[in-house]
């Protein structure tokens, strides 16, 4: 994937998600009658600018796009032209300045509740959950977890494909330590698994994930190419689509997986394959790369098996939902996700879950290239997370975010005036400290994470 195509989805995300938070500010204040002078896109001085008239918003597109700004009029920010003072924010009285503030956050959540809806109904065609081979040791072997069972539910709400069986395994296990999970066995009956999660893994998700033990049913595969990416040792050796392995170093390949096997103890190492193309036996030299995994480092050529068409149909299911059922599941799921985020949150702060959950802008910007590369409805699915966790971040009670001014407030309703400007001050002072403290952990973590 290249440097530009995961910059300019990440700038894709990054401008409408804060050009949504913003319009929110933007839209109440005019709503509830205070002035806006500017909506910008970004800090720092202007690339662009327009208004419709000379008295009314600014609209600026800036050159820092790692945010963005409503500036309203404010006796606390200069002088205030006296016709307009009964539009000053700082005027307002205290529902109409918390309604102005909240609106960020919660256009970012009916973003991400639009998005979800959008996902829901349009559908998607995923992988049954089957469950292949369970390890002796993990989780789901304690729980009583089989090879073929395919499971329907997770704590009640229905399951029809692995993406969201996974995704809301995990999202339970982070809620409570026992989750019910309803399967169809093989023999096709009906069980409910319980896995049960010491609450201590949860500091490590990678660790947990190890040991969780629930992985995909795997078809037996013939040896043969379906596509390779570009720029792959797959690709550089030469392999082509429709092109059948017939040996590995002299081993005979009798399936696709004995060739997965054989690539990943081979990292950095040259290996003799034979192919088959158009009738001809063909001699291929490949090197996989070098890749770290859970299980160490191990080989990876970056192409992908041939799978049949009969073995696709009886795997694949569509997914989706009418318009008020899909309403419903999008208020769930970015309630669902709020909560998770919180929680999360929570349990880094009593150190119950490691700082290593934290992603900054790096790992933001890889993760909208990726979710880019596999189409629209996988980002369309990164935006509405996004923009989930961009709500609740800012929702936070730390000055300089939306929802440390949401606590100054809450203080002046109980005590019936407003803090002073100089704790105000102070108190903007610390919460800078905490956001920029935070900001560079994160991006610490980030510059781990790409070298290793």
């Amino acid at each position: 994937m290249s440097l530009i195509h995961t910059v300019f989805y990440f700038l894709v995300a990054l401008a409408l998600l804060i050009a949504v938070h913003e319009f929110g500010h933007f839209w109440v204040a005019r709503k509830l009658g205070v002035k806006v002078l500017r909506f910008s896109l970004g800090f720092g001085p202007a690339l662009l600018s327009w208004r419709k008239k000379p008295d009314s918003t600014e609209f600026t597109l800036a050159a820092i796009p790692l945010g963005g700004y409503v500036r309203m009029v404010d006796e606390r920010e200069g002088p205030v032209d006296p016709a307009d003072l009964p539009h000053a924010f700082n005027r307002q009285r205290l529902p109409i300045r918390f309604a102005v503030v909240a609106a960020g956050p919660i256009f970012n959540f009916l973003l991400a509740i639009l998005l979800y809806w959008l996902v829901f109904m349009v559908g998607e065609t995923g992988m049954r959950p089957v469950l292949g081979p369970v390890e002796t040791g993990t989780f789901a072997a304690e729980a009583g977890f089989e090879a073929e069972d395919e499971i329907l539910a997770v704590d009640g709400s229905l399951t029809p494909t692995w993406s969201l069986a996974i995704g809301r395994i995990f999202e339970r296990i982070m809620d409570k330590e026992a989750v019910g999970v309803e399967v169809k066995t093989g023999d096709g009956g009906r069980a409910v698994r319980v896995l049960r999660i010491p609450s201590q893994l949860l500091n490590s998700p990678e660790i947990l994930n190890n040991r969780l033990g629930l992985q995909p049913w795997e078809p037996e595969l013939p040896p043969v190419v379906d596509r390779t990416e570009p720029g792959s040792p797959a690709e550089k050796a030469g392999l082509q689509s429709g092109d059948l392995l017939l040996s590995a170093d002299g081993a005979a390949l009798r399936s696709w997986r004995q060739w997965v096997d054989i690539v990943r103890a081979h990292p950095g190492q040259s290996v003799a394959l034979v192919i088959e193309r158009d009738g001809v036996h063909q001699p291929v030299d490949i090197r996989p790369d070098a890749v770290d995994s859970p299980e160490g480092r191990v080989g990876r050529i970056g192409a992908a098996a041939r799978i049949p068409d009969s073995v696709r149909d009886a795997m694949q299911v569509e997914y989706r939902l009418g318009l008020l059922p899909a309403l419903g599941a999008a208020v769930e799921r970015t309630g669902d996700y709020a909560w998770l985020s919180l929680k999360m949150i929570g349990r880094m702060l009593i150190g119950k879950a490691t700082v290593e959950n934290l992603s900054g802008p790096i790992s933001i910007a890889q993760y909208a290239g990726q979710s880019a590369a596999l189409g629209a409805m996988h980002f369309i699915k990164f935006l509405a997370l996004i923009s989930v966790s961009l709500g609740v971040l800012n929702l936070l009670p730390v000055p300089v975010l939306d929802g440390g001014h949401l606590a100054f407030y809450a203080i002046e309703a109980v005590k019936g005036s407003p803090l002073s400007d100089k704790a105000q001050i102070r108190a903007q002072q610390v919460g800078l400290f905490i956001l920029m403290a935070l900001m560079g952990l994160a991006f610490l973590l980030d510059i781990q994470r790409l070298f290793s």
